[in-house]
């Protein structure tokens, strides 16, 4: 498949899923509430948390920390010569960062709700929306920083030759998360 193909194959669902996942956030309202949650700031909200949920899911990230390199190194465990007891490490690193990362968006979700009530309240809590605000950005940072942590914990269980064949991986341009490669000049596949 041609990674152009893959790209419009993502766009479609990407705008085929977009109503659905509106009203699966908005969940059930009043009429009021309902109305208030039709304008153009909370759309921007529902779209952005839908994109982002939808960028981690495909696995297209922009930030370099935000690549899943223990699973890049567990998917390459051939090529990085790892042996049982690295994979295991690797395994339970992944899975530590795993629940920790749903236990974080699960906070997220709750606090972004408890930001949306308070919000709707009048008159509004300035002090109390801020501390919420900083509360939401405290969690993102401290799920960032947990990702980069078990990422450097996952790169100290590879000898220097792993690390360097890790290197070369992350560094050719045909590899992504979803492992396309090319076979010649036109075709890629999916492995």
């Amino acid at each position: 498949m041609k990674a152009a193909t893959v790209s419009r194959l993502l766009m479609f669902l990407l705008l085929a899923l977009t109503p659905a996942a509106l009203v699966a956030y908005d969940g059930v309202k009043s009429a009021a509430q309902e109305e208030k949650s039709l304008n153009p700031e909370n759309i921007a909200r529902a779209l952005r948390d839908l994109f982002d949920r939808w960028r981690e899911s495909f696995g297209f990230a922009t930030a370099r920390e935000e690549r899943p390199l223990i699973s890049m190194m567990l998917r390459n465990r051939e090529r990085l010569k790892l042996s049982a007891e690295q994979v295991k490490r690797l395994e339970q690193l992944r899975d530590e960062f795993a629940k920790e990362s749903i236990r974080s968006d699960a906070d997220l979700r709750i606090a972004e709700l408890d930001l949306n009530s308070l919000l709707e309240a009048q008159p509004v809590d300035m002090a109390k929306i801020e501390a919420k605000i900083r509360e939401i950005e405290r969690t993102r940072a401290d799920l960032r920083i947990a990702r980069i942590r078990a990422m450097e914990k996952g790169k100290e269980q590879l000898s220097a030759d792993q690390r360097s064949k890790l290197r070369d991986l992350l560094a050719d341009q045909n590899f992504t998360r979803i492992n396309l490669r090319p076979t010649n000049d036109s075709d890629t596949v999916v492995r």
